[in-house]
């Protein structure tokens, strides 16, 4: 199915705990997302308030979808009152079963939240299986 991973999200956090700092352009910051499965599909959704959709990219290679997003620096702000608002590149890595259809991911971008279906592959899809009906013959010795 889906398989979340990001090993150095807890590291990311205790290092923000213990240095006070937040997204820059030398280190990824977190993507908050939902995943969840609607029938023959999942939906993934990460918000991503504030990203100029062009910035946004979207790519799935073996079975690894990679998602990248950026909020541009303030640049030379001649009085910057508060900065808390990560900035730099957001980058996040879903690893997708063998189940899904990667050749068909879809997406789409409104009021900030970029939204993934991924439809499950069709030999993933539970289905009948017929039984034949022939009566057995009897063996002469």
């Amino acid at each position: 199915m889906l398989m979340r991973t990001d090993p150095f999200r807890e590291l990311d956090r205790l290092t923000q705990q213990v240095f006070g700092t937040m997204g820059t352009a030398t280190r990824s910051s977190a993507m908050p997302m939902d995943a969840w499965r609607e029938q023959d599909e999942f939906v993934v959704e990460f918000d991503l308030p504030g990203i100029d959709p062009e910035t946004i990219d979207v790519g799935v290679e073996s079975n690894v979808l990679t998602v990248r997003a950026e909020r541009p620096s303030m640049g030379d702000v001649t009085e910057l009152i508060a900065a808390e608002r990560p900035r730099g590149t957001f980058t996040r890595q879903l690893f997708l079963g063998d189940n899904l259809d990667t050749e068909n991911v879809s997406a789409n971008y409104h009021a900030g939240v970029l939204g993934l279906r991924i439809p499950i592959a069709e030999q993933a899809k539970p289905r009948k299986v017929s039984i034949s009906t022939e009566e057995r013959r009897a063996i002469n010795a």
